[in-house]
């Protein structure tokens, strides 16, 4: 790419980029082509070429099919995800630099520099001002506040004395037996990679099949009838815990990206990376038999 190529790229938005990829590169298609071979909606495709990010639901589903999206049309998917995070304000906007101007690289580094100072002078007189206000307020009614935290102290004394079971009434009954219930706490398995965020977690206690991703992945689980029941675009550390449903299937957009837990233990990946397969079971049963032989936790 030419220098009056790169400078055109950057006066465009993420959406024309996306679009002129499509329409003018080596391989022109449709969208209707593109969301099948991503399994995004069409409507999202559209929306992103358009710039309409309130057409999708969720910041993380914007970033994650923009990057897919990216990557599909031979775009470098880091500068696409980077550029329309500014676009979008959760980044700030790069100061206008030209080799041929740098007083104005110094302008726009005094401009953030003061910026900074003046933001800390006031942070520094308003923490001035309540400390001052606290000293005053401490010196004007201490009294009323030791007398406050004493009374406070004496009330739960009291009520103490009042819920607490006396012996006689513990023994009346021919027993001491606690009586408390302790909930077991769910011990998760040793995942290759630390968990980011977790979904599904109502069926944490019960799941025996846990997915996590290792690489950026788009996750789809359908129940018998085909409806969805869980679909996003997933990243490395996020976990799903899949309900405990024989019938359950699930899409994985890399493949290679995801890792199966089936009852504590790391199935062998069944998939390359990059490689979107569709209708793997999600019964603990199932899985083992067709994915066997476990690689032991600690592999």
């Amino acid at each position: 790419m030419n220098k009056n190529e790169m400078e055109i790229q950057n006066e465009m938005t993420v959406g024309e980029i996306l679009r002129d990829a499509r329409t003018n590169g080596r391989r022109k298609r449709e969208i209707p082509t593109i969301s099948k071979q991503l399994c995004i909606r069409e409507e999202f495709l559209q929306a992103l070429e358009d710039g309409d990010y309130k057409a999708i639901p969720e910041t993380v589903y914007i970033l994650g099919f923009a990057r897919n999206y990216a990557m599909e049309l031979g775009l470098d998917p880091d500068e696409i995800v980077t550029k329309l995070k500014r676009e979008m304000g959760m980044l700030p906007a790069e100061c206008p630099v030209t080799d041929d101007s740098k007083e104005k690289k110094v302008e726009c580094d005094c401009a953030v520099s003061s910026a900074a100072v003046n933001s800390g002078d006031v942070v520094a007189k308003a923490n001035n001002m309540v400390k001052k206000h606290t000293k005053d307020f401490f010196a004007r009614y201490w009294t009323w506040l030791f007398g406050a935290v004493v009374a406070v102290f004496v009330l739960v004394a009291v009520i103490t004395v009042l819920v607490t079971p006396t012996t006689s009434s513990k023994t009346s009954t021919g027993s001491n037996q606690d009586n408390t219930v302790v909930m077991a706490e769910v011990v998760d398995p040793a995942y290759s990679v630390e968990v980011r965020e977790r979904f599904g977690i109502e069926n944490r206690e019960r799941a025996d099949v846990i997915i996590q991703a290792v690489q950026e992945s788009w996750v789809k689980i359908e129940d018998a009838t085909g409806k969805m029941v869980f679909s996003r675009v997933l990243v490395p550390g996020d976990v799903y815990y899949v309900p405990n449903e024989k019938n359950y299937r699930a899409t994985f957009g890399n493949v290679g990206g995801m890792d199966v837990w089936v009852r504590g233990q790391r199935l062998p990946k069944i998939g390359a990376d990059h490689v979107r397969k569709s209708d793997i079971p999600m019964n603990a049963d199932v899985l083992l038999q067709t994915y066997a032989p476990v690689v032991p936790v600690n592999d």
